[in-house]
């Protein structure tokens, strides 16, 4: 049999190729399909199948394009209900593919449909030997119960899926999850690590320790972080039409670029934080596409109702950023900067500048009254603990200078490590702020660390 991962570094995403006598099966398709085609066709296979495990919350599916270029049938669960032709299946369905048999085991919780599969290889034995968890377990962690119902039914939901469907399997079993460490659509405690067991996420998987519903709902809710603004937009396009159209990646010149920021397109620097600092064009938010969660970020900010344009180091970045956005259900791009951000420089456009400082200067700097510091963690990390006398807004939160700081004055932006203090300085230079730096390197941990003053109250 064949089974093959594929991963989508920027969303943190995992899908599957399985199949056998020259039959496959793609589960959870990313929206760019070329690795599939390429690993069919390198392996003589016919992709005759789609499963989906729900109706993703994160990202396009790439279910439409898939079928389009095969003519696979699309499957999931009967209570994803989409619009798009598909055959639906109920817990218990098998699909037959060669010596492969894939089973749906429903486990409701973090969607009404979500659905695993388990792998059964007839060839070796009729116990399955892996399970795709999709997003109901991760290594290291459970999916969060928020984005389709109310949080503690779904809470409730994972609880008795996990119980009655997912750890009832052998112990040997392997499980290949949905998601990799960096996906909104579990916590903190999600694994970078590729695949597991059920053996060993039952004794070190904190969140199976809990044998008591009530123990498990609770901490479950405890763990997540704030909904994003597009998941409904994303599940809506999931379940809609199949779409198997890309949208062009235009270059544009300079004058093109101006005159689209002048009606009002979203500018967003693609390039490195240093790089972004040095000189960008004005207005410009810094989110790099050099890091993963690209796209994640992205869809924060970005209002999919309006233009987006985008600025790299070259056209392969732009081409990228358009790429990447696509997969969050961003579909209203206007293009990218042809040749890049020297192609501006070559033109004489104006440009802006955003200070960054190191962590020893900042506190020289605000225990002198010279700087006023914005703390744009979570909720959660800021209740932990942040700076004495500093505001605290999250950094997608930003729409403004925030009431309470002098947009006239000198202020600094910090997080945990510096990626979330760029973005925020970005923003807030683009709102108005006429001095503003950011923390590059290190944050509130290593302040903490090194002993300076701290305060335990609520952010903002």
């Amino acid at each position: 049999m064949i089974f093959k991962q594929f991963i989508q570094e920027d969303l943190a995403c995992a899908s599957y190729l399985v199949g056998d006598a020259g039959v496959a099966a793609v589960v959870d398709p990313k929206l760019e399909i070329d690795d599939y085609l390429e690993s069919a066709r390198y392996l003589g296979l016919r992709i005759e199948h789609v499963l989906e495990t729900h109706n993703h919350a994160d990202h396009v599916s790439g279910h439409g394009r898939l079928a389009a270029a095969t003519g696979a049938t699309i499957h999931v669960h009967r209570l994803a209900s989409p619009s798009y032709e598909h055959e639906p299946f109920d817990d218990g369905w098998e699909l037959e593919l060669g010596e492969l048999t894939i089973r749906a085991l429903h486990t409701p919780g973090h969607r009404p449909e979500h659905t695993a599969f388990a792998l059964i290889d007839r060839s070796r034995s009729t116990d399955p030997w892996a399970a795709l968890t999709g997003d109901t377990l991760f290594v290291g962690d459970v999916a969060r119960p928020d984005l389709a119902i109310d949080r503690t039914e779904g809470a409730k939901g994972i609880f008795r899926s996990l119980q009655e469907q997912l750890l009832v399997l052998p112990p040997h079993v392997e499980v290949w999850p949905g998601h990799l460490g960096g996906s909104m659509c579990g916590s903190g405690a999600m694994s970078p690590k590729i695949a597991s067991t059920l053996a060993f996420e039952r004794s070190h998987n904190e969140l199976l320790q809990l044998g008591d519903e009530a123990s498990f709902v609770a901490e479950s809710l405890r763990r997540i972080g704030p909904q994003p603004p597009n998941f409904e937009n994303i599940v809506a396009l999931n379940r809609g039409a199949l779409d198997a159209e890309e949208v062009p990646a235009r270059p544009l010149s300079p004058r093109q670029l101006r005159s689209r920021v002048e009606a009002g397109a979203f500018l967003v620097d693609l390039r490195t934080s240093q790089q972004f600092d040095d000189a960008h064009v004005p207005g410009a938010v810094h989110v790099t596409i050099l890091e993963p969660g690209f796209a994640s970020k992205l869809a924060w900010l970005a209002d999919r109702e309006r233009e987006i344009v985008f600025v790299g180091r070259d056209d392969a970045d732009g081409i990228l950023a358009v790429q990447r956005a696509q997969a969050v259900g961003l579909r209203r791009l206007g293009g990218y900067l042809g040749g890049g951000m020297t192609a501006w420089r070559r033109e004489d456009g104006a440009v802006e500048r955003t200070g960054r400082i190191d962590l020893e200067d900042l506190k020289r700097l605000f225990d002198a009254g010279e700087v006023q510091i914005l703390d744009v963690r979570e909720r959660s990390e800021v209740e932990e603990g942040r700076i004495e006398g500093s505001l605290a807004v999250p950094w997608h939160s930003i729409d403004a200078v925030p009431e309470g700081l002098d947009p006239g004055q000198p202020i600094a932006t910090v997080c945990a490590s510096g990626k979330r203090a760029g973005v925020a300085a970005s923003l807030l230079q683009r709102f108005g702020a006429s001095d503003v730096a950011h923390v590059s390197c290190g944050g509130v941990t290593q302040w903490k660390a090194n002993g300076w003053p701290t305060a335990k109250e609520e952010e903002r």
